[in-house]
């Protein structure tokens, strides 16, 4: 199912607008207040969502609902299910360690990209026509825990459908056993192109966080090594006499202090630098599965125009013998016509989307990623002046001891 509606623009960055211009038509929704409920194996992380816009056909100018992890995966299933071709924004993976799911770090970095992920749909000038979404930003927690339990994917099709997949997959092992399997794939030259790219990106991203996922540990491992070197001082420092126990205190004053600097730079990296790149893998995995859809509808696209072709010519050979199965050979003819047409259609729409999609990806990556890498460096520029302004300070006290 297609959505029809004509997009609308809306004005704002990938992250949340606060205080959007009433002028313009605008959809602001920012994903706040994390509280733990329920107990045991039952608990869970509810969030409110709150929503400010003025698309006329939302309830009202704002609108604040209680939201859980799983309906954010029940609207991306939905969205996904509808929109073939755009590259729907990833979510947060969930935690399958125990001890890390209610941490409050865990917590604070999953609601950030729980932010960043539906105000990406709000901001996409497809995406922020759903009515999945406007449930999603309005409906009440009963309606929405009813939306979500509803039986979806394999166990909603029909047993006709069900038994033509299994047909399907079988006519599939079969051909691959007797090596009649031949793959059908989309080899233009502009799409072997795209494909390069997102899985180089790929790449390229999954080694630029794991070092940042590096960084981050050497920066709370040097935290904490001076914090216990800091300890060690103060205590030798104690067992002194004057000036040299006070130098020694001193030092290890200042080196607690460093490394509580220390450690909330290793929390801003892991926040603004190495979440950012993280999320970055997980949309390019999106666009793999894009990419994976995009081949199954040239598939199903050429396959249904081969078999459009040979019930053609079997109903020019009847309408040449004059045979009596004519009328159900037309009908049959006209059904899979239909069925091809249709199909090309969808891979069409497909292409198209992807095209557009590609385009608003790499903006959107270079400036995010910008604002990324600045804020890294900026980062590690006033962490280094701190320390040296901090070990400069300290200087003369120790070289008056020394003297002495």
């Amino acid at each position: 199912m297609e959505n029809t509606e004509q997009p609308r623009s809306i004005s704002g960055s990938m992250q949340s607008p606060r205080s959007p211009p009433s002028s313009q038509p605008y959809l602001s929704v920012s994903v706040s207040d994390p509280v733990k409920l329920g107990n045991g194996v039952q608990s869970y992380i509810s969030y409110r969502v709150i929503t400010k816009t003025n698309f006329p056909e939302y309830q009202g100018p704002e609108k604040i609902v209680i939201r859980r992890y799983s309906d954010f995966v029940w609207l991306r299933d939905r969205l996904s299910e509808k929109y073939k071709g755009i590259f729907i924004p990833p979510l947060p993976e969930k935690s399958a360690v125990e001890k890390f799911r209610f941490s409050a770090e865990f917590i604070e970095m999953r609601r950030a990209a729980l932010d960043i992920f539906v105000n990406r749909i709000a901001l996409h000038p497809e995406l922020q026509q759903s009515e999945d979404l406007r449930t999603f930003l309005q409906a009440d927690e009963e309606t929405m825990e009813r939306f979500r339990f509803q039986e979806t994917g394999i166990f909603m099709k029909k047993p006709a459908d069900l038994m033509q997949m299994f047909r399907d997959v079988q006519s599939k092992v079969s051909d691959a056993v007797l090596g009649k399997e031949k793959p059908v794939e989309e080899t233009t030259p502009e799409y072997e192109k795209l494909k390069h790219y997102v899985f180089e990106l790929e790449n390229h991203l999954s080694e630029a966080q794991k070092h940042a996922y590096r960084l981050v540990k050497r920066h709370r491992e040097l935290g904490q090594s001076l914090l216990d070197f800091g300890k060690a001082v103060k205590l030798l420092g104690a067992c002194e006499g004057e000036p040299t126990g006070k130098a020694f205190s001193d030092l290890g004053t200042k080196s607690e202090l460093l490394s509580i600097k220390l450690q909330k730079e290793a929390q801003q990296v892991l926040m603004n630098f190495e979440e950012p790149l993280k999320d970055y893998v997980r949309y390019v995995q999106s666009i793999k599965a894009t990419i994976a859809e995009r081949g199954t509808a040239f598939k199903q696209h050429c396959e249904l125009a081969e078999t459009t072709k040979l019930k053609e010519i079997n109903l020019d050979k009847l309408m040449l013998t004059r045979s009596d199965k004519v009328g159900e050979a037309e009908i049959e003819y006209r059904e899979i016509k239909a069925e091809s047409e249709e199909a090309t259609r969808r891979f069409e729409r497909i292409v198209k989307r992807m095209n557009e999609e590609i385009v608003r990806f790499q903006e959107q990556k270079t400036e995010e990623m910008g604002v990324a890498f600045h804020q890294f460096a900026k980062g590690q520029a006033r962490l280094a002046n701190g320390i040296a302004d901090a070990w400069r300070a300290l200087l003369p006290k120790l070289e008056a001891s020394s003297s002495v």
